[in-house]
Order: structure tokens, then sequence, then C-alpha cells
């Protein structure tokens, strides 16, 4: 019984020595840790992106962000809410032109309601966006729904320097604008050619949203081409180049750069349910931007040629409908009468492959390829007709059906008297009953909207007194003009006659 006793005790006493040897052996050895701090960017060394000449280069976003955030402004647009119904108001008239006006006068045209007034004003509405500066003489492109019936208009460089701007032109049909401020040697961005972005391709978005100023967002490109049918002008041309780099209410107007730092298009507008960014933001490519703005500085107006067709984009269901062999391309639908389309040759169910060497696939890049041109301007399509291929040189008409360019007056008239003007049709003279005139198209900030209460297509048919047959007239009783003018006109859809006395 006690060798028993003993026995146990031994064999215990061993299992206990052989667990706490294996216990130490398995037990991991004290380890030291050693923290080291990092003074350079490990992205530099680890993450590259490819150039446009397939050279390897670091994607570093620093230097691209420094070279552009000085070329872009903050703008702040301030809109009087006039809801006015145009009316000849007596009141209106600046004190030094009411004496020029005799009684009769004043109770036949200034009070035909009894001298009740039409009009009451709200509080200023005051907006926010972005713009770019695209010359050193101080040229800024930004969103023309940015500054859009604004009567002040505010640039706030990045080194918040402050101007005042004007509007030298607008393009609804594009939402471009080109804003001037009186400045030189100012930092600029600089275009590139938008059509050799590509899907994938990393881009930076710079502007201001919310409040926010200076800010800088990356993405990349994620689709080209998109129509959103966000425009809506009648001529609207839609061909945004889409990213997921963040763009807010406020970026309207800034800068879609490279990695370069080069422009390749105007942050416009967002895809969201709920008005703030969601993923998907678009841009105008540069291209058309380049157009807008060459045109609007030289003439005042934009350029904008056309084929005179109805399209639509070949697709599967389209394509069986047509009985055609063809999976991509534009398909002619009609087209119109005395068209450029017409005169060159082009028939209904032709398909639209190209517009020089640039392929298009869907009517947005079509309407795109064509709004870069002017009238007058020679254009290679190539098409596809029964299936053979072939190129038909066209010469690209203005929309009213002629080669004709707008005329460079126009471009005077608006910085005069801060509006797009243009002269009368024959078809809006019969319409109207009056022999001639000139009509205000669009009011921009100037003297106009600062001293009167005169709305878009007002039609000019007498300048003190003196009738108005076409665009020389009105400039030539303009040119040299001292003091005051009176403005006797219609509207084209609001009966009776108007007057709006400026001064000079």
């Amino acid at each position: 019984m006690k060798r028993n006793l003993i026995f146990s005790g031994l064999i215990a006493l061993i299992v206990s020595l052989s667990a706490m040897g294996i216990i130490t052996h398995f037990r991991p050895e004290k380890k030291t840790i050693t923290i080291e701090h990092v003074n350079t960017i490990p992205s530099q060394k680890a993450v590259f992106t490819v150039d446009d000449n397939g050279k390897a280069i670091p994607l570093d976003f620093n230097e691209t962000a420094s070279s552009v955030l000085d070329g872009v402004v903050h703008i702040k647009s301030t809109t009087l809410h006039h809801n006015t119904v145009p009316s000849s108001d007596f009141q209106s008239i600046p004190d030094p032109f009411r004496d020029f006006f005799g009684d009769q006068f004043k109770k036949e045209f200034f009070f035909p309601n009894g001298g009740k007034s039409k009009s009451h004003s709200s509080p200023a509405r005051v907006g926010s966006g972005s713009g770019v500066i695209i010359s050193k003489d101080g040229y800024i492109v930004t969103n023309n729904h940015v500054i859009d019936r604004a009567d002040d208009i505010d640039i706030t460089l990045h080194d918040n320097r402050t101007y005042k701007a004007i509007v030298v032109g607008a393009d609804p049909s594009t939402d471009i604008a080109l804003l001037k401020i009186k400045e030189s040697n100012l930092p600029t961005v600089p275009l590139t050619n938008s059509d050799h972005v590509k899907i994938g391709q990393w881009v930076m978005a710079v502007g201001n949203p919310m409040g926010l100023n200076s800010t800088v967002t990356a993405g990349i490109i994620s689709a080209k081409g998109r129509n959103i049918n966000i425009l809506k002008d009648k001529y609207a041309v839609e061909n945004f180049i889409q990213t997921d780099a963040a763009i807010n209410p406020g970026n309207s107007g800034g800068a879609l750069v490279n990695l370069n730092g080069a422009l390749i298009g105007i942050n416009t507008a967002i895809a969201s349910p709920t008005g703030s960014f969601a993923g998907y933001g678009f841009a105008v490519p540069s291209n058309i931007v380049q157009k807008v703005v060459e045109d609007l500085m030289e003439f005042g107006v934009v350029q904008r040629g056309a084929l005179g067709i109805m399209i639509k984009t070949v697709n599967s269901t389209l394509a069986r409908e047509k009985n055609i062999n063809i999976s991509k391309g534009i398909y002619i639908d009609s087209i119109l009468q005395k068209s450029a389309a017409q005169n060159a040759g082009l028939k209904v169910g032709d398909i639209i492959t190209k517009v020089d060497e640039l392929s298009v696939n869907t009517s947005s890049e079509l309407q795109a390829a064509i709004a870069q041109h002017r009238p007058g301007e020679k254009v290679d399509i190539y098409i596809n007709r029964s299936g053979k291929e072939q190129m038909i040189p066209v010469t690209l008409y203005h929309r009213e059906g002629n080669t004709e360019e707008l005329s460079k007056e126009s471009g005077k008239a608006l910085k005069i008297l801060g509006a797009r003007i243009e002269n009368t049709t024959p078809d809006q003279l019969a319409d109207l009953d009056i022999e001639s005139g000139v009509i205000v198209q669009k009011i921009f900030p100037g003297k106009i909207r600062k001293q009167t209460q005169m709305r878009d297509n007002f039609i000019i048919t007498h300048i003190d007194n003196k009738k108005i047959e076409n665009m020389n007239d009105l400039l030539e009783h303009l040119e040299d003009k001292e003091g005051g003018i009176m403005l006797e006109g219609v509207y084209t859809d609001i009966p009776g006659k108007y007057y709006y006395a400026l001064g000079l």
C-alpha cells in the first residue's frame, strides 16, 4: 500500500515536470516591436499610372492640384427678383428722362391702367459656383446656369482677390458662359483635346462645392458621350464626360483635369436622387468649350453648323425594325428640305459612322462632332448605305438654312446694352404685323437689366422715334450716343407696345 502511494507520487511528479517542459518549449519568445517613421509618400513608390505616351508615371495628385488650384475661381451671382409683367410704367424711367415726354404721351403710354403698378420686388437670390481662368487677361469659363439672369457677378480668386465680372456671352445649348474681369498676368488652366480622353483614366475635379472653397476630388472617367437630358434649350448639345470624382452643388463651372493639369471638361451636373453627390458627375468636354469660347470672343454669339437631319442611335431594336445589318452608328430618320444634308446627297436610311476621322456611335456624339464646326465649313460624313461604306462631303448650314455666319454686330450690341440681339426673320415680322425691328434674344447683366424691366424676346422697332430696320441701324444709332435713349417695341408673346428708357 505504501509502495503504491510512493509510485503514484513519482508518476504525478514526472507528468507535472514533463508538462512544464512542454509549455516552456512552446512558449513564444518575447518580440521587440520597432516603430518606423516614413518620410516619403508610399504611393509614389508603389502606385503608378500610364501617361499618353504609355510611360509609367507615379500616381501623385499633389503636383496636379497645386498647378490647377490658382486657375479655378469662386463665382457669386446675385439676382434681384423682379416678379414682373412687362409694363410701360412711367416710374421705371430714370428722372432725367421724364421731362422729355408730354402729358398726353405719359397718359397714353405710361398709365394705361390708371397708374397701377404691375410689379413688385422680393429679396435677392445669391448663387454660388465655380469658374476656370483660361487666359491671363481675365477671361473665365463657367456654366450658363451659374450666371443666368444674374444682376451682379463677383469673382474671388484662390488668393482671395475679388473682382466684378461682365458677361462676354453665353450659350444655353451647351450651358457654357464666358466672363471677363479686369486684370492681367493671371494663372490659367490650359485646355487639352477631350477626344483623347479614355474611360478609366484618372481625373481630378476642382471647384467650390457647398461653400467649401478650393476643393479637390479625384476619380476616373466612367463613361463618355452621355446624354442625360438636363439642358432645356431647343438646340441642346449634350455629350458629357461622366466621372466618379465627387461633384456637388457649387462645383458647377469648375475644372475637370487630367494628371497633367490640363482641362478636359467643365463640371456641369450630377446624377443624384438627393441633389448631392451619389457617384456620378458630368462635364462638358473641353473641345466643345473651346469652340463656344472662340465664337463668343470673336462674335459675341456661337456659330454652330447643322446638318438638318432627324436621327436615331442604332440598337438591336432599330436594326430589326429597319432590317439593317449594322449594330453601331446613327440612323437618318428624316431630312429637312433645303438643308445641308439634302444638298450634299445624304438619304433617309443612311447610317452615319464617322465625322471626319472621329467615330460616332450615338446621337449625342454626332451632335457634338457637328457642333464643333461653323456654318460654311466642310466635314466628311462616312455612311453605310445598303451595306456599302462611302464618304460624302457636306458643307454645313446655319439653323436658318444658309452658310452665313452670325454677325459680329450682335456681339457689339451685347457689350453696349448687355443683351444678345439679332435681326428679325420675315416670319416673325409677319406674325406680329410689324414692318421691321431687331429681337432681344437674351438679356445679360448690363444696362438693360439694371435700368429696365425688359424681358427676353422683346423686338425693338424704334429708338428715339427712329425706325430700326436691322442691326446696322441699331448700332449706328447707339454709336457715339450720349445721354439717354427711348426703346419702343413689342413682345413676341404679349400684346401691346412697350417703352423702355436707358441712360448710356
